[in-house]
This record gives C-alpha cells, structure tokens and sequence, in this order.
C-alpha cells in the first residue's frame, strides 16, 4: 500500500474530484452516555477536567517564576540600598545640625558675658568688690548648685594612703573636667 502525499487520505476521490468532508448532523445519535444528573464542578475529577494545561502555558509559567525569582532579588537589593541611603541622609542631617548647635555654643564662649556668667554658676565665683556666700549643710557639704571639687581616689588594696602631692593631682584633675570625677588608678 503507498502512502498518500500529505494532505490527502488513503480513500480520497482523486487529484481531480474535491474533497467531502464529514460533518457531524444533529440527526445522527450521539455516541456519549448522558447522565441524569450533571456533575458537581466542585469536585477535583471536573476541575480537572476543565483546566488544559499545553506545553506552551507551561513555558510560560515557568518564564514568570524565573523572572519573578531573578526581579525579586534585584528589587530586594535597591529596597535595601535605598533604606540604607535613608539612614545616611538622616545622620548627615543629624551631624550637619549637631555641628551647627556646637559651633553656636563656641560663638557663646566667645562672648564675656557668657563667660562670666558660667564662672559665676559653675565655678561659684564673684566679682571684685562682691561678697560670695556658700551654704553649708549639717554633713558639711554645700547646699544648693555649683560644682564641689573632690578628688575621690580609691585605693587599691595593698596600697599606700595618697600624699600631699597625689591630693594635689586629684584636685587638679577634677578641676580640668568639673562635670565627671576623675578616678586614677
């Protein structure tokens, strides 16, 4: 038996005669057994039978994961860079004002009156001609604001009681930073 050119049947009519094509009638009876009841779309054999799946929506399911993952990560990195670039800015404008309070707080030192006013409250000191007062308490200590020079330094074990000299030290230290207690060691 030879095989039929393509496009053609086995039982064709010949190169000369056109092609009958078979159509299906509503007259003749169909071949598929019809069931009273319609089945349930809800149940998994029905959807399934409903969902095709071809090669070429496969492909492209698959191309839109990969696009998916490969965007994802980039878009992960440029959020994480544009958070970290947030962070930089605002401590740039943190600095930039915390540069500007203390550059206002060196042109305040350059004022005398300023000056005066903190030797005055920090350092309890007077004016030639006046008459400085300190309250002192039952416990000997001073009542009320300023800054009290001590030289509070511990002795390690072992060790000998500070002289005249190392009291000295002591109050000078703490003279230098009136704020924080000096602890030598």
């Amino acid at each position: 038996m030879a095989s039929a050119p393509r496009g053609q049947r086995s039982g064709s009519t010949g190169p000369g005669r056109p092609q009958q094509r078979r159509t299906r009638t509503a007259s003749r009876p169909s071949t598929a057994p019809t069931s009273p009841v319609e089945p349930d779309s809800s149940t998994p054999a029905a959807w399934m039978r409903g969902l095709r799946v071809t090669r070429r929506a496969m492909i492209l399911g698959l191309v839109v994961v990969v696009l998916a993952l490969s965007y994802g990560g980039s878009l992960q990195i440029y959020l994480g860079q544009q958070h970290d670039l947030a962070v930089a800015e605002q401590q740039i404008r943190d600095r930039t004002a915390q540069v500007a309070d203390l550059e206002a707080e060196l042109d305040r030192w350059n004022d005398p009156d300023y000056v005066r006013a903190q030797a005055r409250a920090r350092l309890g000191w007077v004016m030639p001609g006046e008459t400085g007062y300190r309250v002192v308490g039952a416990d000997g200590q001073p009542i009320g604001g300023g800054v009290t020079l001590e030289s509070e330094r511990g002795l390690a074990q072992g060790d000998r009681a500070p002289v005249w000299w190392d009291r000295m030290l002591g109050s000078i230290e703490t003279a230098d930073a009136p704020a924080r207690k000096v602890t030598r060691r």
